[in-house]
């Protein structure tokens, strides 16, 4: 005859229910704050991001519920464990201190007793990491906003190298120096104007081919798609030295096989920092006076060429003045340039009306020992620009790396690292020299320069002593413009659509372009190492379920135990075939230890003496032993009660 089935107890199940609950919410905080050290950056999808942004009421009411639930859930699993597990360790002798301690748990409270340390401290802290479980999920669930860095790579048009050189100069001969000087007239001036008016505090905007720079271009040509300006397709003769506005190839993409780089969300605004070459260059000017004759500085060379007395009742012109204006280049060669200004009948101009700002370039160095890496503008104001005394600018271009900053809608640059132009770049030299030259002759008018016009509304608009002060650094600004826009347009002509085939610049003719891309969006981000942050969104959950875990395996091993006796205590009736009084197992009825009304019905059925409320009685009553019994099984009522054990003198 074959023995009959016993059933596990139920209790495996709850228990079972329980420990599988708590390591799913540990699996899933985990889970969670291993995937974003994992990733680095999390982000849901933009609506999503959209909804958090416009809703942050919502979204700040659905975070928090959903940690109340999970840390509700969590410190209500603790609870049950916590009263199951002493509701069987009441069975055996426990003191009263500790059996309260354990209510108290079972509560989700603590206790206070100065006499107990140990147990006050212990309840304490699980009542501090029960409470601090919303706070840790709430920590670890709640997006902020945060810029999300990709790593980007690209290329650029090499200005620097021997084989740019190369190209400039067959453009250079092909074209019998055919370049789009009106686009560097305007340009260059616009460019100039604005890096020297900057330091007085005007606008320093500057703007070409649809790009927007912050005060000056740095010699940089954008390298990011929605920065870069005009979208038009320049023609046959629009690109290179012939540019004059159109699309600028950008050949820069994000760099493949980062995890930070996976699935980048559109986000709420995008800001670049690209390191690329720029171009700049170092602008001394000084005041000449009559003792440095070395300079053979003449501006006294005139005459008029024509005068129309009768112009003057009809507005016409009276009159033409020719200046020949010369300078020593170096090695005593003069340099020089004739302008023709605009004069009255008797040949005389007007000195608050007119202007005149004569300027030669010195398109190589003024001593033979140095080499081709800078050139010489010599300039004086006359008449209404009178203030502008006669002075020798040294421009040294240098070769730069920056770091261009592409946000709300400009290009800032630093510059990183320069080098002084060697001898491949004597081409790019001299085309620079020559929009310096271009610049300072056509921008001389019959009344008016606008170099000049631009620097005497300078002069005019702000504190004179101020200005007197800083003439020369204003000068400074204004070149050091006109030379970084020259290389912009020099990069924009050479990388505009169609300048080479399939827009692919040879590797020769390329540089590398690196940098990153801060998507600004929402969502969660790795912490810092060592933040405290991980601790209060890991520690309470953590030693909350290790307690859960601990408890409701303790209540396992009694229930096992119990499932043992009550198969061994079949074995012995099937033995005997008598129906004997049957040995006492560990199977208890219910019980609620956490149930005021159920400890007091346990003390009133006992034998339980204790002390009065004294003090000392207090002491004596929580050093007492006690255990709970209950009638034997298939006795009803079924009757629960303490009765004394032995008494200890410590706990």
């Amino acid at each position: 005859m074959s023995a009959p089935h016993v059933k596990l107890p139920e209790k495996f199940l709850r228990f079972t229910i329980i420990i599988t609950i708590q390591i799913l919410i540990l699996v899933f905080g985990y889970g969670f704050l291993g995937a974003v050290a994992y990733l680095e950056y999390l982000a849901p999808s933009d609506s999503v991001c959209n909804l958090m942004v416009n809703h942050p009421g919502e979204l700040t009411m659905v975070v928090t519920l959903i940690a109340t639930v999970l840390s509700v859930t969590a410190a209500t699993l603790f609870t049950l464990s916590v009263k199951e597990a002493l509701r069987r360790r009441m069975w055996k002798p426990i003191s009263l201190i500790h059996l309260s301690t354990g209510v108290a748990l079972a509560q989700g409270s603590h206790i206070l007793k100065h006499q107990f340390v140990g147990l006050t401290t212990l309840t304490l802290f699980i009542f501090a990491m029960l409470r601090l479980l919303t706070a840790g999920w709430t920590t670890l669930l709640t997006p902020t906003y945060f810029m999300w860095p990709v790593q980007l790579n690209g290329s650029e048009l090499d200005i620097t190298g021997s084989a740019f050189a190369t190209m400039l100069q067959e453009e250079f001969l092909a074209n019998g120096l055919s370049i789009s000087f009106e686009i560097l007239d305007v340009g260059a001036m616009l460019s100039g104007v604005i890096a020297a008016g900057y330091t007085f505090g005007l606008p320093g905007t500057f703007n070409f081919n649809g790009a927007k720079y912050n005060t000056s271009t740095q010699g940089v040509v954008p390298t990011i798609e929605s920065f870069s300006g005009s979208d038009g397709v320049p023609n046959a003769s629009g690109t290179r030295l012939g540019f004059s506005g159109g699309n600028v190839t950008v050949n820069t993409g994000i760099v493949p096989g980062s995890r930070a780089s996976a699935h980048v969300p559109q986000g709420f605004s995008t800001n670049y920092s690209m390191s690329q070459q720029g171009l700049t260059a170092n602008v001394s000017c000084r005041a000449i006076d009559s003792s440095q004759t070395q300079y053979l500085w003449d501006t006294n060379n005139s005459y008029v060429i024509y005068t129309n007395a009768a112009a003057a009742s009809n507005n016409s012109i009276t009159g033409l003045r020719l200046w020949n204006i010369s300078a020593n280049c170096g090695n005593n060669a003069l340099t020089s340039y004739e302008y023709v200004t605009m004069v009255d009948a008797n040949g005389n101009t007007s000195s608050s009306g007119s202007g005149f700002l004569p300027s030669v370039v010195c398109l190589g160095p003024m001593d033979v020992s140095q080499s081709y890496e800078n050139f010489s503008i010599f300039t004086q104001g006359f008449f209404k620009y009178g203030f502008l005394q006669a002075s020798v600018c040294d421009v040294v271009p240098l070769l730069t790396r920056v770091i261009a900053d592409y946000s709300n809608e400009q290009i800032s640059s630093v510059v990183t690292s320069f080098t002084p132009f060697g001898p491949e770049n004597v081409q790019l030299l001299s085309f620079i020299a020559a929009v310096a030259r271009f610049q300072s002759i056509n921008s001389q008018g019959l009344t008016s320069s606008t170099i000049g016009d631009t620097l005497y509304s300078i002069y005019s608009s702000t504190t004179t002593g101020y200005v007197n002060n800083n003439l020369n650094d204003t000068q400074e600004d204004y070149w050091r413009g006109v030379v970084e826009f020259s290389a912009t347009f020099l990069r924009s002509g050479f990388m505009a659509t169609g300048s080479f085939p399939d827009n692919i610049i040879p590797n020769n003719l390329s540089s590398p372009v690196t940098g990153t891309m801060f998507v600004s969006t929402i969502g969660w981000t790795r912490w810092a190492k060592g933040s405290p942050t991980y601790a209060l969104a890991t520690v309470p959950l953590t030693i909350v379920s290790m307690l859960t875990f601990a408890c409701a395996s303790y209540c396992m091993l009694e229930a096992w135990k119990e499932h043992q006796d009550r198969l061994e205590k079949l074995k012995e009736d099937k033995r005997d075939k008598e129906h004997a009084q049957p040995h006492r197992i560990h199977h208890r009825a219910h019980f609620d230890v956490s149930n005021t009304l159920h400890l007091i019905m346990a003390c009133a059925a006992g034998s339980l003496a204790l002390e009065d409320f004294s003090k000392k009685g207090i002491m004596t009553n929580e050093l007492a032993t006690v255990s709970l019994v209950e009638s034997e099984p298939g006795i009803k009522p079924s009757i629960k009660k303490f009765i004394p054990g032995h008494v200890s003198g410590s706990v």
